[in-house]
Order: structure tokens, then sequence, then C-alpha cells
């Protein structure tokens, strides 16, 4: 992986990538129904940096999720899940006097009026992350250092660390990556889209959702709208919901942008939750492997697929094998190609012919 203006050696670096965030217990219905009617639920996990990095380490990436948890059992939980995944938790602190955050939701999908989502996360242990709590080594010790809007929301101290993270500064060693992650609910009564746009501009890549440029900054028009209101990242990736997403990459040898649009896929949505967090991390994927812009857009959104197509936040992503031959289809049998639940199952080995199977004939 390479990127303008990096110092030092990414390549002596012991990490793939650190992603630094709350992750929370989830708590998901056993049925559909109001959170006031639903009798039991089922535990899992949940956090748009985690997620990131459960998904990463998943398909053959060295990962390290890097937080605070409580020195309770849901934090034991969380530790014990995201290490199962692969993820180096070494450097997650546990703090005795706060608690682990914790979450429910309905199985409505977010976009009905029936959704509902309730946060129990207000003075949890990752609400404490500074940058005197956090350890400096850990933080920098991956190729790319992932972050999201969402810790920035927490608190003053974790806004502190997410400024300090995101800071430009000589000798920055790692790739800043920076997920907007736009929740107008966590900020109250600061200016949140100020403070995201201002940490964006720190960071070396950033994926925005188009709506969320809207909804934040009143910025419309499109990607290259986008792009105009962020031109210091060296890329920039706007996803534009159901059509596909867009990335910018600054040439610094003629000062202007390559641009790249890849549609997205045609999926049967399961559930549409974590699929923001796993096309981050399918772009970084294969950003990490060298791969051009196309591709690192096509396993994005192969990777969100993989979340799509299943109820919880995380998915088994699809094998190198299999996702590589997806993402080498030609553009007309790519705008074609329909991904169903347990497409991810399918044997590397008949990659080929199990892409011929999934591109729609109709």
């Amino acid at each position: 992986m390479t990127r303008a203006g990096a110092a030092g050696d990414t390549n002596s670096l012991d990490t793939d990538v650190v992603a630094v965030g709350e992750s929370m217990v989830t708590f998901l219905p056993s049925r559909p129904g109001r959170l006031a009617d639903v009798p039991s639920f089922e535990r899992g996990i949940g956090g748009a940096e985690s997620n990131v990095a459960c998904a990463l380490a998943a398909a053959g990436h060295r990962t390290r999720w890097v937080s605070r948890v409580g020195a309770d059992g849901f934090g034991d939980h969380l530790v014990e899940t995201i290490g199962q995944y692969g993820v180096d938790t070494s450097a997650v602190g546990r703090d005795p006097h706060r608690p682990t955050g914790i979450y429910f939701r309905t199985a409505d999908d977010r976009g009905t009026d029936a959704h509902e989502v309730v946060y129990y996360r207000a003075g949890s242990a990752a609400s404490a992350m500074s940058p005197a709590t956090m350890p400096h080594d850990a933080l920098w010790s991956g190729r790319v250092l992932h972050l999201s809007g969402i810790t920035a929301a927490l608190s003053a101290d974790c806004l502190a660390l997410v400024r300090d993270l995101c800071g430009r500064r000589p000798g920055r060693r790692s790739l800043v990556s920076f997920d907007v992650n736009h929740r107008p609910g966590l900020w109250r009564d600061r200016d949140g889209a100020e403070i995201l746009l201002d940490l964006a501009r720190g960071a070396d890549l950033v994926f925005v959702g188009e709506d969320e440029a809207a909804a934040a900054w009143d910025v419309t028009g499109g990607p290259a709208a986008v792009r105009a209101a962020l031109p210091e990242p060296a890329v920039l990736v706007v996803k534009q919901g159901a059509r596909g997403a867009t990335v910018f990459a600054a040439d610094h040898a003629t000062g202007c942008d390559t641009i790249t649009f890849v549609p997205a896929l045609s999926v049967d949505v399961v559930a549409p939750v974590g699929a923001g967090d796993a096309f981050a991390a399918g772009f970084l994927s294969a950003t990490l492997r060298g791969l051009p812009a196309e591709r690192r857009l096509r396993h994005g959104h192969l990777m969100a697929a993989a979340a799509l197509t299943v109820p919880g936040d995380l998915a088994t992503p699809p094998s190198r094998g299999h996702a590589d031959t997806l993402a080498a289809l030609d553009p007309a049998d790519w705008e074609t190609l329909r991904l169903r639940p347990g497409w991810t199952a399918a044997d590397p080995t008949r990659a080929t012919a199990v892409a011929d199977e999934e591109v729609r004939t109709s």
C-alpha cells in the first residue's frame, strides 16, 4: 500500500488495520414488534469500528481493536467475541468504574417508523477514551488507523482523542481512515456537523454518504459537490446508496483527481445493518492489497452485500478467491449480478461457476 505524503515505512508495522472506537453488546429481538412487546432477545455485538476490524480479520488481514470496556461480564463478552474473529484485543483497556455500553433494537428495517433503538451508553467505559487513557504505541501500530465520527460524539474526551489522531503532523506513519458516520442524535447541543467536517479534513481516506453530506453540511449536487467541500483527503469515497459509490483519488503529478464510479450490486436484503462498515472493510482490504480504484469499490460493494444478506451487523465474507472472481467480472455481468442470502458460503474452488449462476439473465 502506498500513499502520497506518507512518512516512514508503513511496511514495517506489525498490523494491517487498527480500529479505534466503542463496541457495545447488542440485544436483537426474537421476533418483530415493539420493544415493549418483544419477550426475549438474542445477544450480539455492535460497533462501527470493531465491525470493520472483524470483517477485515475474517478476510485474512491482521487487525487490532483499541478501546475501553467495563470490568464486567458484557466487557468480557465483547473482548472474547471480537477476539474470536481473529482481532488482536490486547490493547483494550478495562475500566473498573464505568460500565460497558449496551443497546436494544427492534427487528424492523431502520428505514421504517416502526424501528426502535434504545442505547444505554452514557457514561460508558468507552466514553472515557482520551489522549491520556489510550495506548499511543498500539494506536499507531497499523498500516491503517481507522476511526469514525461516532467516537467523536461520545464525549469531550473522545472528541479530543479523535482530533489528536486526525491531526496532520510530520512523521504520521499510518494512513488515517475516517468514516464520517453522522449520527445527529449523539451530538445533542453540539455542532457535530462542523466538527465532523474538520475531522474529515485531517484524514487521508474518508468515507461519507451522499445523504450524510446533505444532512450534515447541506451539500447537494452529487459526489463532485462533496469533493469540493472536502478537497483535503488524498482519497474520498462518496457512497450513493443503491446507485453505487464514487472514489476521488488525488493525483499529485497532475494536480487533478482520478474519479471512478462503480454501481452497487443487486442484493436480496435481509437486514440493512452493518453494510456501511462492511463496505469500508472491503475497500480497505483492497487498498491494503494495492488493487486499483475500481476493484477497491467492487470489493466494498461485495463486503456490503455479505452484511446485507444476514440479520446481524457482522457477516462471514466471501473467500478472497470468490471475491476476486466476482470483482473481475466485466461491467455488463457486474451490473446484472444478483446476490442472495448464503452467497458467501460458495465453494471458493467453484468461484467462476458460482459467479455465472448469480448473474441474472432477465
